[in-house]
């Protein structure tokens, strides 16, 4: 039964998602709190008791038995190392939040709303402790039909187009990605046929992450691994999303609830810089390598262009979209400067996001709620009618500019210092990018801090402008400033980008093992290709 350990935090959601089905509609809002806060405490204590926090090792392996592929070499094959085991904390902390910030936000179709939170929570743990390509893949597709009806139902007026876009570009996205693992798992088969005495042969599938990982590194030629990763690039790079692959994302978080756009930002974007931390860097390293300086320049290109539309918006909740797009091509910059510090400041920033961004989606949907507006040029001042919300607005504001002493400015900088010494160290670590690359995308940071803190200024400071409300809130003709059930939903969020901003350590010390693991393989395979094609040229 060591399976059911780690199975628990998909099951307790879906558990609770089946009971929200046969209970009253008055009762889901709280069976779903109880069953995601019982699945967060879950994840507490496999992380207390999780054993390889500074090695690099996987724990929680177990396998589901008896499902009747085993001859197929499919498996339920659950595993976590501490990269993994981060972003299911994140996770199982995000989703109770969403569950308790739409109290008062969802009132039609309840039973429905709370039912979907759950299911996608369990497909996106699922994704992060996947180690059977198979079980990923389906876990990592799963999340998109919780996340378009959750758009479809109770978005904004645009929601028809924002679903149907989310759902074709990640779908073909992802498509194309299993289509370069099954490539691999196809290639492993044929390499490991087992000859028969009559002269027959059968292949010998395996879909196990750690045994494809370490094929493809050490066995695909050159040329297969630039297929393989572009393969792989076409499904990740569209759920991060980089440049320009981009375009769903602002308009499924413009017309996404609240907790839809939460759970965007904070979880389901980082599925795809995990995909690039799990499959692509350590598979196709010899690619990677090659091919690291255009993908670095494509990450540079969407952290400026993305920021230079944020100038442009009115909407606050598009703003903010674009913002992520910005942020998180730094993710994937320190990704592939390949080496430590870019690595950790990446892992960092997957957390770092998910918390800051997160909350400032949260804070738009509070006064969505009470004025049904986000258009910058209707609100104005509210810290005269807000002080709570304000004050919560420039914290984590500050936090997304990247203040010293918060959480985004440790991670924007390893992400920079690791890109920028990415050369000094190729001897160690095979790095190929630089000072410049480095000071293209600093600029970004500038242009967040601009673009941000004009926001801010615009509907934080200055005269109150408030729009007419049609339908006050609470029966009120101004609406008050924030509940303390609203208050203990960014408090978690506030205390941990304190926290992490004067303490990163314990995160970046937790990835480092699993990053010097995965890196570790780079200068042998990289060398030993190199040789191989010089012998076959």
């Amino acid at each position: 039964m060591t399976w059911l350990w780690p199975a628990l935090l998909l099951l307790v959601p879906l558990a609770g998602a089946v009971a929200i089905m046969f209970a009253p509609a008055r009762q889901a809002k709280w069976i779903a709190l109880l069953a995601t806060t019982i699945t967060f405490v879950h994840s507490v204590i496999v992380a207390v008791a999780f054993e390889h926090w500074h090695d690099g090792g996987f724990d929680l392996e177990a396998v589901v038995p008896s499902l009747g592929m085993e001859s197929m070499g499919i498996a339920v094959r659950f595993g976590a190392d501490s990269v993994s085991l981060l972003l299911v904390l994140l996770t199982t902390l995000l989703v109770p939040l969403c569950v308790w910030g739409s109290f008062s936000a969802i009132s039609r179709r309840v039973k429905e709303y709370y039912g979907w939170l759950l299911v996608i929570e369990a497909a996106m743990v699922g994704v992060f402790l996947a180690r059977d390509v198979i079980f990923f893949y389906v876990c990592f597709e799963f999340t998109l039909i919780p996340m378009y009806f959750l758009i479809a139902i109770w978005g904004s007026s645009n929601r028809s187009r924002a679903c149907i876009k989310f759902f074709l570009f990640t779908f073909t996205g992802s498509l194309i990605a299993l289509a370069g693992l099954l490539y691999v798992a196809w290639q492993y088969a044929e390499i490991n046929a087992v000859f028969e005495p009559g002269g027959g042969s059968h292949l010998s599938w395996t879909f196990d992450i750690a045994t494809l990982t370490s094929f493809a590194a050490g066995t695909l030629s050159a040329s297969e691994q630039r297929w393989v990763l572009v393969a792989l690039m076409a499904g990740f790079a569209v759920k991060v999303p980089l440049f320009p692959l981009h375009t769903w994302l602002p308009l499924a978080h413009t017309e996404a609830p609240a907790a839809g756009s939460v759970l965007l930002a904070g979880v389901l974007l980082k599925l795809g810089t995990y995909g690039l931390y799990r499959f692509v860097l350590p598979m196709v390293p010899v690619a990677v390598v090659e091919y690291a300086p255009v993908i670095a320049v494509i990450s540079i290109i969407g952290i400026l262009y993305a920021a230079l539309i944020c100038w442009v918006q009115d909407d606050l909740k598009r703003l903010v979209a674009y913002s992520s797009v910005s942020h998180l091509g730094f993710c994937v910059l320190g990704l592939v400067a390949l080496n430590p510090l870019g690595a950790q400041g990446a892992v960092l920033y997957m957390i770092n996001h998910g918390l800051s961004t997160g909350a400032l989606f949260f804070l738009i949907g509070m006064i969505y709620e009470r004025y049904h507006s986000r258009d910058m040029a209707e609100l104005g001042g509210l810290a005269a009618r807000m002080p709570v919300w304000g004050f919560f607005m420039v914290f984590f504001t500050l936090a997304s500019v990247g203040l010293p002493g918060l959480n985004g400015f440790v991670s924007e900088m390893l992400c920079l210092i690791g890109t920028f010494t990415a050369s000094a160290t190729a001897e160690v670590y095979p790095g190929r990018l630089g000072p410049w690359y480095a000071a293209a995308a600093g600029v970004g940071m500038i242009f967040a801090a601009m673009y941000l803190l004009m926001m801010v200024g615009k509907v934080v400071f200055g005269p109150l402008k408030e729009p007419v409300v049609r339908e006050p809130a609470q029966g009120r003709a101004l609406p008050p400033d924030l509940c303390w059930r609203e208050i203990g939903v960014l408090i978690p969020l506030a205390v941990l980008c304190l926290y992490l901003g004067f303490q990163p350590k314990p995160v970046t010390d937790a990835a480092a093992g699993s990053i010097e693991t995965m890196l570790s393989a780079y200068p042998q395979e990289v060398r030993r290709y190199v040789a191989r094609e010089s012998a076959d040229g």
